[in-house]
């Protein structure tokens, strides 16, 4: 067991390195209000078990699958009170890209979002979700083919 200074620098290492990027994929697979609160959750989780979890193979994708989870609860039990207020004025998209997001399955959003959208690698995205870069891409190339086929663009 680390001592807790130690603990605690291992721990905000951990957070530089991959908290934001399990945030980006937990918005990009569930919204943005239940993506940042699950990664916030996710992340208490990870401080919460950091002397069990540093030691795993792949801590982010540990946290990621924990926030995964917390995401799958809240979708289930979200109670909507009012619109979030606009902070930044956002780049045009697509009109219909959220339905199409939509209609996609979990992985081939994620693999679609996070490759186009955040400019994640095959390998990264691989990692974080604890499946072979083979799979990634036949989850990127079935997620545009279905967004091409549901939007109407081009191939």
């Amino acid at each position: 067991m680390l001592k807790q200074d130690q603990r605690a620098e291992s721990f905000t290492d951990f957070v530089q390195q991959a908290g934001h990027r399990i945030q980006h994929a937990l918005v990009a697979g569930f919204g943005t209000e239940v993506g940042v609160d699950a990664a916030a959750e996710a992340l208490a989780y990870g401080w919460e078990h950091w002397d069990r979890i540093r030691s795993m193979g792949n801590p982010p994708g540990y946290v990621y699958s924990v926030g995964r989870d917390r995401a799958r609860r809240m979708k289930r039990t979200r109670v909507v009170v009012g619109a979030t207020p606009v902070l930044f004025e956002a780049p045009w998209v697509e009109p219909r890209l959220g339905s199409a997001l939509d209609n996609l399955s979990e992985r081939q959003r994620l693999a679609v979002v996070l490759v186009h959208g955040a400019e994640w690698t095959i390998s990264e995205v691989a990692d974080l979700l604890e499946i072979n870069r083979g799979s990634v891409k036949r989850h990127l190339e079935r997620g545009m083919e279905k967004l091409r086929r549901s939007i109407g663009g081009e191939r």
